[in-house]
């Protein structure tokens, strides 16, 4: 229990008197978790809408696919990315490898079957009705699906919390396909396991702290967002 204190403590003052190498980590972290769940959101919100609203042959397939995407291990994900991008693999030629880029990469294929997922969702708990009636009244179906995602604005919120959350704390992916370099794809997930195998567990604790406070805040930020526009 002691430890923990002392982490806690540790990590707060490690932010007050703005340690560079901690705050180079943690603007890292959030550089490349919200780039990865902002494009992950430009792209899973329209796919999430079009499985929704459309029926094909085999849409069961994708939406399953989708669905154990949900829940896919992200050293599994790191695997599969590592492979197309290493330097003998299809995308090799781009050298991304070991590059916050290819961490942004691992972390859109994370994040994005959730966000489609809720999407869709959302999308389906939507009345029928309101889709007719929208209809109805002369809307284009890109005007349609458009006033849809609006009336379901407040779940889409939660579908930005589930996959900012997803990314910011994993760490499998992160250490495969950025490599943990100091200075240039270290991130606080990847730190804290690196801190806790040399043993200093004090460090570790700390950089934990830190990353639960930068969930907190960010989540913070989009449930007052979400509130208010409840009570409007």
């Amino acid at each position: 229990m002691e430890l923990i204190l002392d982490g806690i403590v540790q990590g707060f003052w490690l932010l007050v008197r703005g340690d560079p190498e901690v705050w180079q980590v943690v603007l890292l972290s959030l550089a490349v978790s919200g780039s990865a769940t902002a494009i992950s959101l430009c792209l899973g919100v329209p796919a999430g809408a079009g499985l929704a609203l459309n029926r094909f042959p085999g849409r069961q397939v994708i939406v399953s696919l989708i669905n154990t995407g949900m829940g896919a291990p992200p050293v599994v994900v790191g695997l599969i990315v590592t492979i197309f991008l290493w330097r003998s693999g299809p995308l090799g030629i781009l050298h991304l490898l070991y590059t916050p880029y290819a961490m942004v990469i691992a972390q859109c294929v994370i994040s994005l079957p959730i966000i489609i997922g809720f999407t869709m969702a959302t999308i389906q708990q939507i009345d029928p009705k309101l889709r007719l009636q929208i209809t109805a009244l002369g809307a284009s179906r890109a005007q349609m699906v458009w006033l849809l995602l609006r009336e379901a604005r407040l779940p889409l919120l939660a579908a930005v919390m589930a996959g900012f959350g997803a990314v910011i704390s994993e760490v499998g992916a992160s250490m495969m396909v950025g490599g943990n370099i100091e200075g240039q794809t270290r991130v606080l997930t990847t730190a804290t396991v690196m801190e806790t195998g040399r043993g200093n567990f004090g460090l570790a604790m700390a950089l934990s702290f830190i990353l639960m406070l930068l969930v907190y805040l960010v989540n913070l930020l989009l449930t007052y967002v979400q509130q208010r526009s409840r009570v409007r």
